[in-house]
């Protein structure tokens, strides 16, 4: 059992009402419907008020509508989400690392590692690259030449940072990753594939966080940007000069293609494919599965995934669509008759 916390010390870090007893202390945070008495539980919908009611937590986070939704001791704020969220990370902080260099690690002589970063085993690190304070390696990362990377940040096993590219404050990036691998860049010349240099870079804001096995390439000429607080899950594809603008959350499997602009604020789904060379304006939110072909020049909400349905009806649905523009033309051609028709009778 981890380290326990009063609700009282709780409620003083992080804000918020407390209703009932201070004292009580918990240690984790859990669902309303696994919870033991020393967790503390949260509520964000009402559709799970029932769960509220049988929960065996010991303690609950709420909103101000909740307010009386349990005799419990409670915390009362203005988003249990958001606050969940928060404690969570009190509770469970990042492992810690010793700060220095692991024996077997493969350190170039010129390169620059502050004392208190922690450099796992069987690191490789390049010349000229920079290491920034309390920043943590995991085992077996791969540092480019002259790389650099801020302070507090977290590489977890197996990241890969190419040649060049910059990585800011506070940033974690999960197992896999890799960071500036050349963009698909080719040409055909006399029946052959010519391989067109990427010489920009990768340039990577504050408190960003990348999944493990995802993949941002290098620019091509100017660089692939990644603003500041953005967010991206797992097996992401980023292609070169793509700009990601500040606090933009991309869910797993989207692809995005090359020297594509995406604004700030915005909501990716799962599996959303963009196409290149488009500007996608900020306040953006792309459903799931959709496909964007064209430049999105107002903020709200966008999908163009087919719904699913049981598969004959599926099939029937789409026979239909192979034939809208000739229903289209039908739909004109009998436009036009009622419209003769109208005329002959007046």
């Amino acid at each position: 059992m981890g380290q326990r916390f009063r609700l009282s010390d709780i409620v003083g870090r992080f804000g918020g009402e407390l209703i009932g007893d201070g004292e009580i202390t918990v240690s984790r945070v859990a669902t309303l419907a696994s919870a033991e008495p020393t967790d503390i539980s949260f509520l964000s919908s009402g559709k799970y008020r029932q769960q509220l009611e049988h929960s065996r937590a010991g303690a609950f986070i709420l909103g101000k509508n909740d307010h009386d939704a349990t005799e419990k001791p409670r915390i009362v704020c203005d988003n249990p989400y958001v606050y969940f969220a928060r404690v969570s990370s009190f509770l469970n902080p990042a492992p810690s690392a010793e700060p220095g260099i692991h024996p077997s690690a493969v350190v170039h002589e010129d390169a620059l590692i502050h004392p208190s970063a922690s450099i796992g085993p069987y690191c490789c690190i390049g010349s000229n690259a920079r290491i920034g304070e309390n920043s943590v390696l995991g085992a077996s990362c791969v540092i480019g030449e002259n790389v650099a990377i801020g302070s507090n940040v977290r590489l977890y096993a197996g990241v890969s940072v190419y040649q060049g590219c910059i990585i800011g404050n506070d940033c974690i990036i999960h197992s896999g990753a890799v960071i500036g691998a050349d963009g698909f860049g080719i040409a055909m010349d006399q029946g052959k594939w010519l391989k067109i240099p990427q010489i920009g870079k990768v340039l990577i804001g504050n408190d960003v966080e990348i999944g493990a096995n995802t993949t941002i390439d290098r620019g091509a000429l100017d660089d692939t940007i990644i603003e500041e607080g953005v967010k991206i899950d797992n097996q992401v594809q980023v292609a070169h000069n793509v700009v990601i603008g500040a606090h933009t959350a991309i869910a797993g499997c989207t692809g995005i293609a090359g020297s594509t602009k995406i604004g700030r604020y915005c909501k990716i789904g799962g599996s959303g494919m963009i196409l290149g060379h488009l500007h996608i304006v900020d306040h953006v939110d792309i459903s799931a599965g959709t496909m964007i072909t064209k430049s999105i020049e107002a903020p709200g909400a966008y999908t163009s995934i087919y719904p699913f349905a049981p598969h004959r009806e599926w099939l029937r649905n789409t026979a239909h669509l192979r034939h809208l523009n000739e229903l289209a033309e039908k739909v004109r051609q009998l436009g036009k008759d009622i419209e003769a028709l109208e005329r002959k009778k007046s």
